[in-house]
């Protein structure tokens, strides 16, 4: 098992940009979090910390303005950081998923109860994808992205952008979010700029 890095150590490899990305360092079950992980399918860079590095390169080429940035890396930096904590018991407790309590985490943070939602939805489209591809059963497919548009309100062009960065990266399946961009006639499909160097 390889050494656990310090929040200095952990701010050097992830280099916040905001207080706000520097605050989170400062709680012990976030940093915990951040080094949670092994190698597995959908995340062969194994922590979640390597996760967010990858996300946040997809993020720096999207052609967004600076605050759309800015609100994609919050969601970066929580979104999967409270797996360790996630109940994985049959059947599933989804009041004791990752994503809630990245929502719960972010709650003493932000007050933008739109960024809070998506936090909180950020893998719905792909587990509605799933509902409607792997189990044919499509209206609750649809059901759950009807929620999900509900939920985010005007952020679902930002829901779609971070999908879009979560989605590619490590070996996950691009199939959900061909499905996406495909099927969603109220998003403005949005390309990566190319790799620098």
């Amino acid at each position: 098992m390889s050494a656990v890095l310090s929040p200095s150590e952990l701010k050097k490899v992830l280099q916040p940009e905001t207080s706000l990305e520097a605050s989170f360092l400062e709680d012990a079950e976030f940093c915990r979090g951040l080094q949670w992980g092994v190698p597995r399918y959908g995340h062969p860079e194994g922590t979640i910390m390597a996760h967010i590095l990858e996300v946040n390169a997809n993020i720096d080429r999207l052609p967004v303005s600076a605050e759309v940035r800015r609100k994609l890396r919050i969601i970066s930096w929580v979104h999967d950081t409270f797996k360790h904590l996630e109940d994985r018991g049959t059947p599933r407790d989804y009041d004791k998923h990752h994503s809630v309590y990245a929502r719960k985490f972010l709650e003493d943070y932000v007050d933008d109860e739109l960024l809070l939602n998506v936090v909180e939805t950020h893998d719905d489209a792909y587990y509605a994808w799933r509902l409607g591809h792997l189990y044919h059963r499509l209206g609750e497919a649809d059901e759950r992205i009807e929620a999900v548009r509900k939920a985010v309100g005007d952020y679902w062009q930002l829901f779609y952008l971070f999908f879009k960065c979560d989605t590619s990266t490590g070996d996950k399946n691009p199939a959900p979010l061909l499905w996406f961009e495909n099927t969603m006639e109220d998003i403005t499909v949005t390309h990566f700029l190319p790799e620098e160097g």
